[in-house]
């Protein structure tokens, strides 16, 4: 008998976790089940078949199952290129024993697909995905039926997609880093496609988690509060939602945020609501070095009636921020104010922690931000060739006091700017500044990386022989995509956080234009210059600068044969993607008069002579007057075992220059 009912209690248990089943009329209806389990991974031109994670990839998913080796062993980076030119298929069998009639919908939600997918569902085409950087939600209701059902994704080689759009449009886009210059029309994270501290493994996969999402009558969506005013005695705030009625009728609900509710009928569809609420003698928010990093805590709540139907947890930092970029007695000034404080900012450039991005746990954010923090940073730029980054980022960067400088996704090329491809950035856009405009952190949108400086002073137009009339045509295109169609999209999603269109806003090939905006200095490295003209080059503000090092023996030697532990050996020949490569670490290491007899004595001396120059470079720019405000080095950390210009290597390793950093962003 007791058996009996233990039984009936675990049914009721896992129906309860299922469905959602209520002990009571004021809990909010349950809304996710989560599709992490029992997919599979097959070649759609072999007989090829293994087990697949979700969230994942499919390298990940080959190496799991023993089909491939590490990819970051050796030099099988070589060998496995054969895997961006597949086509692959995830399929997913899931069961249900009963779908509640009470639900008035239900949605497959995708929170990231890499990269074009067509998804189709019991047999029905139902999503055909262009967009790593975008999520997707599909009502399923209809679709979705008791006992078996079957979710298979397709994933199209981004390669072979748009070397026909190349051939289609007549036209190769610049892409320094790409040798199958078919990145411009991906919209996927660049450095998948190879950059010189980065190997090239296009990727393919679900790398993003999959749920079904169940409602009944209405839910809540994109609910944020926006600051209105902020004085030292009152904050003026607003929650912002939009409203989908599920249902057919009209519905009376009461939405409410602190002490505040708003109250009427809710049309079929979707619709705006706002609610106005106060808070009295605001706690500020401030980067860290400046002040308490101090988050409210709030909740957005809809009822129909006692009934929950939705609820948001909101944080919320209050502050305010202004970007100083205008001509004043020196040239152009670029600096922020926080709270109407001028800060200095200290930090560096981040890059993805892996080529393979589900990967990375959430204690490898935390341990890595806990590391910038240390050193003393209170601004990261999230670069524009890799991914807008996952929410537990920004809310470390909220908690830990680090300002985010944002770019958007657009990396060393000229783009497209036809209908279908401005449709789909838009939607991007769009999207991720909804995301992360509520964080604290998020100091500047920046439209892209290094393109304009590229077009301006690279040559681009010689080195692929464009005609005036097509120079113009990508010219026209470029200002359509990052001086309208993006600063629209901010203008109107954010207008309270400052976009430029591009980093750097000046070149350095001159003397004068250390005095305008904002500056990546590479005249140490690849104008090969000593470290010492760190000191003669300081801009108003270094968004990058830098030196190469190896990462410790110990983080590389797992991925290297005990023959190809030496600098001769092709595997460490092909760990190296700079062109300048390993002679300008020795040329730094000279000038410093190293040794560095054998490969272990060069690792130590490499990271000594970068730890040289970013000491020499931050002192500059720190004690430079108030000539510059802001010092982000290139770069913090590594997505493989690879030499770089990081600071902090691939297993999370503090190189030499670490402590430098450290010590020099002491300063004030």
């Amino acid at each position: 008998m007791m058996a009996k009912k233990l039984f009936v209690i675990l049914i009721l248990c896992i129906s309860a976790f299922w469905f959602g089943c209520r002990s009571d009329d004021t809990a909010p209806v349950p809304n996710s089940i989560l599709l992490d389990n029992g997919w599979t991974l097959s070649g759609h031109d072999t007989i090829l078949t293994c087990p697949a994670s979700v969230p994942g990839t499919v390298h990940t998913d080959l190496l799991a199952a023993g089909f491939i080796a590490d990819p970051f062993y050796g030099s099988n980076e070589i060998a496995l290129q054969w895997i961006e030119n597949k086509t692959w298929v995830y399929t997913c069998n899931f069961h249900f024993h009963e779908i509640p009639a009470s639900y008035d919908a239900a949605e497959l939600v995708f929170e990231g697909l890499d990269t074009y997918a067509t998804v189709s569902l019991n047999g029905t085409e139902i999503l055909e995905g262009d967009n790593m950087f975008r999520s997707w939600r599909v009502p399923v209701k209809e679709l979705l039926k008791e006992g078996p059902n079957e979710l298979k994704i397709v994933f199209e080689s981004p390669v072979k997609r748009n070397a026909r759009n190349i051939s289609n449009a007549g036209l190769v886009y610049p892409a320094d880093n790409d040798r199958s210059k078919t990145a411009p029309y991906t919209r996927k994270a660049a450095y998948h496609f190879g950059w010189d501290w980065a190997p090239r493994f296009v990727t393919a996969g679900i790398w993003k988690p999959v749920h079904i999402d169940f409602y009944r009558k209405a839910t809540l969506r994109n609910a944020y509060v926006a600051q209105m005013q902020l004085s030292e005695n009152r904050a003026s705030l607003r929650l912002h939602a939009k409203v989908e009625n599920f249902t057919t009728k009209a519905l009376a609900a009461t939405i409410s945020i602190a002490d505040q509710k708003w109250a009427g009928m809710i049309d079929p569809g979707v619709q705006s609501v706002a609610v106005n609420f106060e808070i009295t003698n605001p706690e500020l928010w401030w980067p860290q070095g400046e002040g308490k990093q101090h988050l409210y805590h709030f909740e957005a709540m809809m009822h129909s009636g006692t009934e929950l139907l939705s609820t948001t947890p909101i944080d919320i930092g209050l502050r305010t921020i202004e970007l100083v970029n205008k001509p004043d007695e020196i040239g152009t000034s670029f600096y922020f104010k926080i709270n109407g404080k001028p800060v200095f900012m200290k930090g560096a450039n981040y890059v993805p922690q892996d080529v393979f991005l589900p990967r990375v746990s959430d204690a490898q954010y935390r341990s890595l931000l806990i590391a910038a923090k240390d050193a003393n940073m209170n601004m990261l730029r999230v670069w524009g060739g890799g991914v807008y980054e996952r929410d537990i980022f920004y809310e470390l960067c909220d908690s830990l006091g680090i300002l985010v400088w944002q770019d958007f996704m657009f990396a060393g090329s000229m783009y497209p700017a036809d209908e279908n491809f401005l449709a789909n950035v838009e939607a991007e856009i769009s999207e991720q500044v909804q995301r992360l405009r509520p964080h604290a952190s998020v100091a500047i949108w920046c439209g892209n990386n290094e393109i304009e400086v590229a077009w301006r002073n690279w040559g681009w137009q010689s080195t692929y022989g464009y005609s005036d009339e097509i120079a113009a045509q990508m010219w026209g295109d470029y200002e359509k995509l990052f001086y309208q169609l993006i600063a629209s999209v901010v203008a109107r999603e954010s207008p309270a956080t400052p976009y430029v269109p591009t980093t750097p806003q000046s070149n350095w090939g001159k003397a004068e234009n250390f005095n305008h905006g904002t500056m990546h200095y590479w005249g140490v490295w690849h104008g090969r210059e000593p470290a010492s003209a760190f000191t003669a080059n300081v801009g108003r503000f270094m968004v990058e600068y830098g030196l190469q090092s190896f990462p410790d023996p110990a983080t590389l030697y797992p991925f290297l044969d005990s023959a190809d532990r030496n600098l001769d050996s092709p595997a460490v020949k092909n760990l190296q993607k700079s062109y300048v490569g390993n002679s300008e670490i020795f040329r730094h290491i000279s000038d410093l008069n190293l040794s560095a007899n054998d490969f272990e004595t060069f690792i130590e001396a490499s990271q000594q002579a970068q730890a040289n120059a970013l000491g020499i470079a931050i002192d500059a720019h720190i004690h430079s007057n108030g000539h510059c405000m802001g010092s982000l080095l290139w770069q913090l950390n590594d997505c493989w075992p690879g030499p770089s210009w990081s600071i902090i290597d691939y297993n999370g390793r503090k190189k030499v220059a670490y402590d430098m950093v450290k010590k020099e962003f002491s300063k004030n």
